[in-house]
């Protein structure tokens, strides 16, 4: 049974099964905005969403930035599914446009805390985005197993205004790993800006 999160809730990587979760995913879903003309007409306009982590090590030293322009950590352990530029453009898909998976037995042995975040490239305000929305789960980019944590950007009014946000962090703390629930917009407006208030507030 998967485990409903609230806002800054810390919870352990483990199943309703009691084993520990390995192969982690975070996902976010997003789709084009629809804008009309003077004469009615209608016409969709690409929305650019971009997923993205930081590795950190026990003294909240930056170590790695998996994001569109790198997307893969240096030994694989961490993957990221590619740049969607666009949004769903038909409609809501069902499927997720970004996936960052991490195999948290592959980690180098540094990485101590990993930090993902969400900023909308264009600038486009998060609550004008159709059913944008973010979950973190246990299975792959395919298979969805277990998800502990859902973001409804689209229908939270905290998100209104804001083109960055900070969706979590997992965390390592007596050789088990940890995860806590962020889910906060910033007043950030790039990627760069918005690991910077990741160091300062939520490490």
């Amino acid at each position: 049974m998967a485990i409903k999160l609230e806002k800054g809730q810390r919870i352990n990587l483990e199943k309703s099964n009691g084993n520990k979760l390995q192969n982690l995913c975070v996902g976010v879903n997003w789709g084009a905005i629809e804008k009309k003309n003077c004469l009615g007409r209608k016409s969709m306009e690409a929305v650019d969403l971009d997923a993205s982590c930081a590795t950190f090590d026990g003294n909240n030293k930056a170590l790695e930035i998996i994001y569109f322009g790198n997307l893969k950590s240096k030994n694989g352990s961490i993957k990221h599914s590619g740049d969607d530029l666009t949004g769903d453009m038909g409609g809501d898909d069902g499927l997720d446009n970004e996936v960052i998976t991490v195999d948290l037995a592959k980690l180098p042995a540094e990485v101590e805390k990993i930090a993902f975040v969400l900023n909308s490239f264009r600038g486009h305000d998060f609550k004008t985005i159709p059913f944008a929305s973010i979950r973190i789960y246990e299975g792959t980019p395919s298979r969805v197993n277990e998800v502990f944590a859902t973001y409804d950007i689209a229908n939270d009014a905290t998100f209104a205004g804001s083109v960055s946000m900070v969706m979590g962090v997992f965390y390592k703390r007596n050789g088990e790993w940890k995860f806590n629930a962020i889910g906060e917009a910033t007043r950030d407006r790039d990627l760069q800006g918005t690991l910077t208030t990741v160091i300062s507030k939520y490490l």
